[in-house]
């Protein structure tokens, strides 16, 4: 048995991985990386079998945040040509609510621009997070930093998901954002696990980080007990501080997705924003069978995605593979 296919037992066996293992699995040979995307399969198939947890979200107010995250095309600090508009019209959002359920999304997610939310976006979320429901689908939110008290009354109304990414590790963090205290993220997705809602928290990568930074944010995850883990790829937006910075590679996209596998095992692994800057249409089936649990499907904040139906194809691929 080779040592891939040791640290893949191991993880099977409910054992947590050491840190010299990481290691080596960071340090494998990116020219032949079948072996490691195959072991990370056989981890998520083992906790997942052969299901793609499909989610997506609209972008219900955008623009003019007050924080300076670094790769964010919405924020204040930066002149970006990102879409300004405040909540948006029942209609609008209806629309996209039932083309989405009519692709068999069953995660749906209400976003908004903003540290956290005024009283007036705070009442049209509880409102729509009951329309998202009424629908049929599972409510979801992403809306900064909230109290305990407002996410304990999103939950009375029905909400389901809260969403909330530390985009990187605690260290890394300083260079990336300074209007606000890592703590504050943290607090806010520890609120939101201990009053069981279905927290999603993950990160984005390739905006200068190191591989230490990503096992970090890994093992931040790990501790709070998030049970969905979205990981999102940079895509350099003009007027962004990291707009000159280089889209990352697929291979190394696909070596994170797998160690995340690894080291998170039995969480959702969604594979959200920057995947068509990654992958390609020919080539992005293979996070399917490279660790990831699920995708984010439809366009993102302020990008747009692959073609719905594209997406569902490859994972009806996927699931009728023998």
């Amino acid at each position: 048995m080779n040592m891939v296919e040791r640290i893949k037992e191991k993880v099977l066996s409910g054992e947590d991985i050491s840190y010299g293992e990481i290691r080596f699995l960071i340090d494998f040979p990116e020219d032949d990386i079948q072996p490691l995307l195959n072991a990370a399969y056989e981890i998520k198939k083992a906790f997942f079998s052969s299901k793609i947890d499909l989610c997506s979200i609209a972008n219900v107010k955008s623009g003019l945040c007050s924080e300076d995250c670094k790769f964010c095309a919405q924020s204040a600090h930066y002149k970006t040509e990102s879409s300004v508009y405040e909540y948006i019209g029942e209609k609008k959002l209806r629309d996209a609510i039932e083309f989405y359920k009519s692709k068999g999304v069953r995660r749906f997610a209400l976003v908004t621009s903003g540290k956290t939310l005024d009283e007036e976006t705070f009442d049209r979320i509880l409102k729509d997070v009951k329309l998202i429901k009424d629908y049929g689908l599972v409510p979801d939110i992403s809306a900064g930093i909230l109290t305990k008290d407002q996410l304990l009354r999103l939950k009375d109304a029905g909400l389901n998901g809260f969403h909330h990414n530390l985009e990187t590790s605690r260290t890394f963090f300083p260079k990336i954002c300074s209007t606000h205290d890592y703590d504050e993220d943290v607090k806010t997705v520890k609120d939101a696990v201990e009053l069981g809602l279905y927290v999603c928290s993950g990160g984005i990568f390739g905006i200068g980080e190191s591989w230490e930074d990503r096992v970090e944010l890994a093992y931040e995850l790990k501790s709070l007990n998030v049970q969905s883990v979205p990981i999102n790829f940079l895509n350099p937006i003009k007027g962004t501080p990291l707009e000159d910075r280089p889209v990352m590679s697929e291979i190394e996209a696909l070596k994170i997705i797998a160690i995340y596998r690894f080291i998170l095992p039995d969480r959702q692994i969604r594979i959200c924003g920057g995947r068509n800057r990654v992958f390609n249409e020919r080539s992005k089936s293979i996070i399917l069978k490279s660790g990831a649990s699920g995708i984010m499907v439809g366009d993102y904040l302020t990008t747009t995605g692959f073609p719905i139906d594209s997406d569902l194809k490859d994972i009806k691929d996927i699931c009728n593979e023998k």
